[in-house]
């Protein structure tokens, strides 16, 4: 099938593109499926990928960083997507980097982020509680002043790397009394944390790879130093100012996910007989997929226009929004189609179209359930 070609290539991402797929071939695709009975990939690899170079790919020389700008973070999840590999946490990692790049003061930065790019400090951001999930302002986690720390209290659940993050953007309460104008965000080194632990594996529907853990803090004690930025009140904002970073990564992975589901199953359907002809000869076959194809085509264009926007640091939460909703949809869509086409042998955990189904569904619900979402673009009406 002809690829449509994204206005925001060029032939240095070209030669990025070419050496992260033999860096897959080598390090990824071999490990996928033991990274997803253990529920997260080897603390090793990081350290592999940062030495390669693909980790905070968008984060300044200065810093550690390649860099390099958003379109290499979206060619690694691109890539990543098609290869059917969902375990590694990268984009996570790379969320946090960029919070303290965007926020973080002059020593946070040269702290934290030389050693997030090779792949020694893990990150994660919690920000879900047991009771508090796209209303962030509900959170009940608290951190309050004592002496020149913060004395932590509270749980988090459902975090990403959060099993084996080294540092943990902490979303908290600074003043209880208010909602979104208490909200801070803290770096919270786990190491020999006392008042700090973590709770078992989360055994998740799809992602299996990709570590989902429960954070607990009782009385933890964190430097006031820790506060990311030099002002407290800010976490709202500074979370609100990077979704459509966030966002954006989501929908990445929803039409890579859409683009290689279509590949596969096309491929299949040429090669699989019924009634003694070949399944793409069948008429309703060949309509399924030129729905899907459209669906693939369409999405591609406006996610190509939320990059090229998003690059120019003018895509604004209304699109990304519009964007996380659609592309989220389409793919658990398609999915489901392609995976009938497959029949039998797409219920078949072994198949790749059975991965890309079970992982499809938790892109309605993170990043701001779709519900959210459509509450987001309603304010805009």
């Amino acid at each position: 099938m002809a690829e449509i070609r994204s206005p925001w290539r060029d032939q240095e991402l070209d030669l990025f593109r070419d050496s992260l797929l033999r860096f897959i071939e080598r390090e990824v695709t071999p490990n996928e499926q033991r990274w997803r009975a253990q529920k997260h990939v080897d603390r090793d690899f990081w350290r592999l990928a940062g030495a390669a170079g693909f980790l905070c790919t968008d984060i300044p020389e200065a810093y550690g960083g390649m860099g390099a700008d958003f379109r290499y973070e979206v060619v690694l999840s691109e890539e990543l997507t098609k290869a059917n590999s969902t375990s590694w946490g990268r984009a996570v990692h790379s969320i946090l980097a960029n919070y303290i790049a965007r926020h973080g003061t002059e020593e946070q930065k040269q702290r934290y982020l030389p050693a997030m790019a090779r792949g020694e400090l893990i990150g994660a951001i919690a920000m879900t509680e047991p009771a508090a999930g796209s209303d962030l302002q509900s959170i009940q986690t608290r951190a309050i002043k004592d002496g020149d720390d913060y004395v932590i209290t509270g749980s988090k659940t459902f975090i990403t790397n959060g099993f084996s993050a080294d540092l943990v953007g902490l979303v908290c309460k600074t003043d209880p009394s208010l909602r979104a104008k208490g909200m801070s965000i803290i770096l919270v080194e786990t190491k020999d944390l006392p008042g700090f632990a973590v709770g078992k594996l989360l055994n998740k529907m799809g992602m299996k790879g990709q570590e989902a853990a429960e954070l607990f803090f009782d009385g933890a004690r964190v430097p006031q130093s820790q506060l990311l930025g030099t002002e407290e009140g800010k976490g709202f904002f500074q979370l609100m100012a990077d979704l459509p970073y966030e966002r954006t990564m989501i929908m990445v992975r929803a039409q890579a996910a859409i683009e290689a589901a279509l590949a596969m199953t096309v491929n299949h359907c040429r090669e699989r007989e019924l009634f003694s002809q070949k399944l793409i000869e069948m008429q309703n076959t060949r309509f399924k997929l030129a729905e899907v194809k459209t669906i693939a085509t369409v999405g591609r264009v406006f996610l190509d226009h939320c990059i090229a926007q998003l690059h120019a640091g003018d895509l604004d939460a209304v699109t990304a929004a519009i964007g996380k909703l659609w592309l989220a949809n389409m793919q658990n869509d398609v999915v489901a189609e392609c995976l009938q086409l497959f029949g039998g042998y797409g219920y078949i955990m072994e198949s790749p179209i059975a991965d890309a189904y079970v992982d499809a569904r938790v892109q309605t619900i993170y990043g701001g359930s779709n519900e959210v979402m459509k509450e987001v673009i309603a304010r805009s009406l």
